[in-house]
């Protein structure tokens, strides 16, 4: 008689927890609370005979038999996946893309028409976030970041670096001197901000008043609009400069701590379609770095 195996759902929270080597990222990831994972941790280690993980004060280390399992169970996960695709056609190529708002709006969208010349085939799926998240969103197969640092629970790769600069509309009358006396706008919570980028010139800087907003979509839209100077990047403000909307008045610009990295997915390299969508970033950020 045929040993029944145990159920599917603890092994999706074993695959999870062993991820993020978190039972709390774990819960994120599958919208449970950190107890039911828990909880399916223990049953399958029961179903099982022997524990996955040792349990740390502070962090879960996988035991030798977790070493050993985990790479059994996502292997039947890929093969599930592309069994799945296989089955449903033309859906093996339905991709989910995660990236925050600025860069889907000012990047992406005006190179969209060019990838889906490319790859008719694949079926772009664009959800965008405010804040930097924790983990890359249940479902996604490809993330762009732009972070600090790059996430350290999937495969990730340096996509760009950047520069920041301030920008204003093309008739707005600025100089150094009068900087401060402007309205100053920026994107909150970042290393490339106005104090940084003015004390790297070692400027006179009274700590003027800045209005902060959680994307650098409003900042933009405020110095297009003529209403002030914002801080920008060249991946977010390139074609707004070409295009005659924006114009940077000085020429210091500041290397920035942040860089967009590329996540992708355990799934992602079995997705024909994420696999042409990551490659297809990655070779218009090397046209773009080469302008």
């Amino acid at each position: 008689m045929q040993t029944p195996l145990p159920p599917l759902g603890w092994l999706r929270t074993f695959e999870a927890a062993a991820r993020h080597m978190s039972f709390t990222g774990a819960a994120r990831d599958l919208n449970m609370t950190q107890s039911a994972v828990s909880q399916q941790i223990k049953s399958l280690e029961g179903y099982l005979g022997q524990p996955l993980f040792l349990r740390r004060p502070r962090a879960l280390e996988l035991t030798e038999a977790g070493i050993t399992y985990l790479p059994v169970v996502r292997d039947a996960f890929r093969t599930l996946m592309r069994g799945t695709q296989a089955v449903t056609g033309a859906q093996q190529n339905a991709v989910q893309v995660q990236s925050n708002i600025s860069f889907a709006v000012n990047w992406l969208a005006s190179r969209l028409p060019k990838f889906q010349t490319e790859h008719p085939e694949v079926h772009l799926n664009i959800f965008t976030d405010l804040w930097e998240p924790r983990e890359m969103a249940e479902g996604a197969a490809v993330e762009i970041r732009y972070s600090l640092r790059p996430s350290d629970t999937v495969r990730t790769e340096l996509l760009r670096t950047d520069y920041y600069y301030p920008v204003c509309a093309p008739g707005y009358q600025v100089t150094l001197d009068t900087l401060q006396q402007k309205p100053l706008f920026d994107c909150s919570n970042l290393m490339s901000n106005w104090m940084n980028w003015v004390q790297d010139q070692d400027l006179t800087w009274e700590n003027p008043p800045i209005v902060y907003s959680t994307t650098y979509l409003v900042s933009l839209s405020v110095a297009m609009s003529g209403g002030g100077l914002c801080l920008t990047h060249d991946t977010i403000a390139h074609d707004l400069i070409e295009q005659g909307r924006l114009r940077a008045p000085f020429t210091y610009r500041a290397e920035m701590p942040e860089a967009y990295y590329l996540l992708l997915s355990p799934q992602a390299e079995d997705t024909p379609g994420a696999v042409a969508f990551a490659d297809w970033v990655r070779r218009e950020m090397q046209v773009d770095q080469l302008r």
